[in-house]
């Protein structure tokens, strides 16, 4: 008896314990609080129907015959009222066939009287660990979504509002998605973002960069390899296809997949069939593939280095994510969200930045992207020492550009340069879309094309306006 005891020692949690049988349900009871347990009485089902409410059980331990409502029934009524904790029926050796038939009722084990405190001991400390992995488990889950819901796609731009607005349905659907961007921009936080609030959000993501491996390694990684069939690894593998069932794979830098594989995964797209590296065996899975490329794949397969119709099969829905540069209007809010983010995690109370640090945020060109905005900003809170991030806290090399080029000042420009050159830099940003410019320069297309035939009659000496240089006053 002492050593039943000393194993339930620890495993706290509430336990109801529901019988007929005065003598037993006092021995239950005495038993379980020895061990730990928080632990409440029911002579009956019923009173045990009208305890659940208020005790809240994380476990109940049930007798299976009981006049008025047996246990069996008494199961049924606590899994209609939307109650899922474990239930252990207690049973005669005659009643094992009623038991196992509450095991398909949702019963989570059953125990034969006379009870054994050891057996007993191993039963409800094993549905106490099932339960506290099912909370953590959940818990992780609720982490997840909060990590990657919507909310933390930040972006009041244009272009990221576009974004915003076709991501749920992108997340609902069953389609291939394209995410294209620039590194740093995001690309895998939106694949999980994606996944998260998509029907197969309970399957798992996987994430495979295919620069990073060289081909034979690449094949195994992707669609696994017989016993074998890949010199120093022996064993059959599984691959990331086979690993990802029933949820999603994230195929990032996919421009550099070798040709080969080109063909395997397209094959994959149009059948969701594929062999194993060195198998004849064609197995079959349901995966949902999301894409990135920092290249441009129209480019890659004009010059013959992607496969048209792979890209195709891969470019369904296609979510081009743009520069930060391009979206200054988001660098700040960004910027706060990864304050109130770290600051959080750090345990530190910030209630944003100064002045001069915003100004700096705001006029750095930011070639990492997020991912760079968001390196500064953990680097400055774990720096901070007062209410607010000071420029001084942020990373030596976040500060207002001193690139000087000759021609443009201010003061000293007149207007019509600063606007060409706003113009054309903007272009340059946006790879020569006059939409995107219109929209980041809160202008109409016609009044930049209209820009555009003047500065083309223009001198060519004046087609290249230089950078402008912004001081602040001494």
């Amino acid at each position: 008896m002492a050593q039943v005891l000393h194993r339930l020692k620890g495993m706290k949690g509430r336990v109801l314990v529901v019988d007929d049988d005065a003598d037993a349900r006092g021995a239950l009871a005495e038993a379980l609080r020895e061990g730990g347990y928080s632990v409440e009485t029911a002579a009956d089902a019923f009173k045990g129907l009208g305890k659940v409410p208020d005790f809240a059980p994380d476990l109940v331990l049930t007798d299976l015959k009981m006049p008025g409502m047996d246990g069996l029934e008494f199961l049924r009524k606590l899994r209609s009222g939307g109650y899922d904790m474990p239930v252990v029926v207690t049973t005669a050796f005659a009643d094992v066939e009623t038991a196992v038939t509450a095991l398909k009722e949702g019963a989570a084990d059953y125990l034969t009287k006379p009870l054994d405190l050891t057996e007993l001991s191993l039963v409800v400390g094993r549905e106490m660990d099932r339960l506290r992995l099912h909370r953590e488990a959940g818990l992780l889950r609720a982490r997840l979504a909060e990590r990657y819901s919507f909310s933390n796609v930040v972006g009041s731009s244009p272009a990221m509002q576009n974004v915003l607005k076709v991501l749920p349905q992108v997340a609902a659907s069953k389609a291939s998605v394209l995410i294209t961007g620039e590194p740093g921009t995001g690309k895998e936080l939106l694949a999980t973002t994606i996944h998260q609030y998509s029907p197969r959000a309970k399957g798992p993501f996987l994430k495979l960069h295919c620069a990073a491996l060289a081909e034979p390694l690449l094949d195994s990684e992707l669609f696994g390899h017989e016993s074998g069939a890949l010199p120093g690894s022996p064993g059959r593998r599984e691959g990331r296809l086979q690993q990802a069932a029933g949820g999603t794979l994230f195929l990032d830098e996919i421009f550099a997949l070798p040709a080969a594989l080109q063909v395997r995964l397209l094959r994959f797209l149009q059948e969701h069939a594929f062999e194993r590296m060195g198998g004849e065996e064609t197995l079959h899975v349901d995966v949902r593939v999301i894409a990135a490329s920092n290249h441009n794949l129209r480019e890659e397969v004009a010059q013959g280095r992607f496969r048209e119709d792979l890209f195709y099969c891969l470019n369904v829905v296609n979510i081009d994510l743009p520069p930060l540069r391009a979206r200054p209007s988001d660098i700040l809010a960004l910027a706060m969200h990864f304050l109130h983010k770290y600051a959080s995690e750090d345990g530190k109370s910030l209630a944003g930045f100064s002045d001069e640090a915003l100004e700096e945020l705001a006029s750095y060109e930011w070639p990492g992207n997020v991912r760079e905005l968001e390196n500064a900003v953990a680097h400055a809170v774990v720096l901070a020492s007062g209410p607010r991030v000071t420029a001084a806290e942020l990373p030596p090399g976040v500060e207002t550009p001193a690139v000087r080029t000759a021609g443009i000042r201010i003061p000293g420009s007149k207007m019509e340069d600063i606007e060409r050159h706003v113009i054309l830099t903007t272009l340059e940003a946006t790879r020569g879309s006059t939409t995107k410019a219109a929209e980041i320069l809160g202008m109409s297309v016609r009044t930049i094309q209209y820009r555009l035939q003047q500065y083309h009659s223009a001198p060519k000496s004046e087609l290249h306006a230089p950078a402008v240089i912004f001081k602040r006053p001494d």
